[in-house]
């Protein structure tokens, strides 16, 4: 009798035709008394009740369904790091020199004064076939017959200067052709005016002038010690 409710408020009973009264309807229970009713002390006060003549039972209301726990929640990742203003953005190092000497052999002739006249590069002498390189990385402006050193290359460097190898015994690029400090041109030879196999090297400045083929490599960063070679 426990999990029944007695409801004093319930309507009077009513008779019926053969004389019985009927019992009366339940009346609804509010939600707070239903819950109280069933603590285990009310339980035995309803029992005592229920056995008072007059009041109707009813069933307490259905029990109730927790809802579920919200589901957890994955925090979103925290932004990337923002770089420093200003900051220069890393590259990957290269190996590809500013500058390289052109050939390897005997320097026989320096830039300047030579024989009353003046001698405008760097004779170095080698065998024939001996490879030649671009001194600078650049753009092949001629290559072929040249008046005097029988067949040239000439390269016209990013800054505008100029770089010339002479008396070469054969070409192996082509005007208009892009190369590369250190990629092979040509080869030694003994062509044109020559008195024996080497290669004539001259450079020239953004104006035109020429300069210096030793200086004009110093300030491209060969060391010192690849032009002792050619001494």
């Amino acid at each position: 009798m426990g999990s029944q409710l007695l409801a004093p408020g319930t309507a009077a009973a009513r008779p019926t035709s053969d004389g019985v009264q009927a019992a009366p309807a339940p009346a609804p229970v509010p939600a707070e008394l239903a819950a109280l009713a069933a603590l285990p002390e009310v339980e035995a006060v309803l029992d005592q009740l229920a056995a008072v003549p007059n009041f109707s039972a009813i069933a307490p209301p259905a029990a109730t369904v927790p809802a579920p726990p919200p589901a957890a929640t994955v925090p979103a990742p925290p932004p990337a790091a923002a770089a420093p203003v200003g900051a220069t953005p890393w590259t990957a190092p290269t190996s590809q020199p500013l500058a390289v000497a052109p050939v390897s052999g005997t320097l026989t002739s320096a830039f300047g004064p030579r024989w009353g006249s003046s001698h405008a590069g760097l004779d170095i002498a080698n065998s024939i076939g001996t490879p030649v390189y671009a001194a600078a990385s650049g753009t092949v402006i001629d290559s072929g017959p040249a008046s005097g050193f029988g067949l040239w290359v000439q390269v016209r460097h990013e800054d505008g200067s100029t770089s010339t190898y002479g008396h070469i015994n054969e070409t192996l690029v082509a005007v208009g052709q892009r190369v590369q400090a250190g990629e092979q041109i040509a080869t030694v030879g003994n062509r044109g005016q020559s008195t024996g196999p080497h290669l004539h090297f001259e450079t020239t400045d953004p104006a035109g002038t020429k300069v210096d083929p030793t200086r004009w490599l110093q300030q491209r960063g060969v060391p010192a010690t690849d032009l002792s070679r050619m001494a």
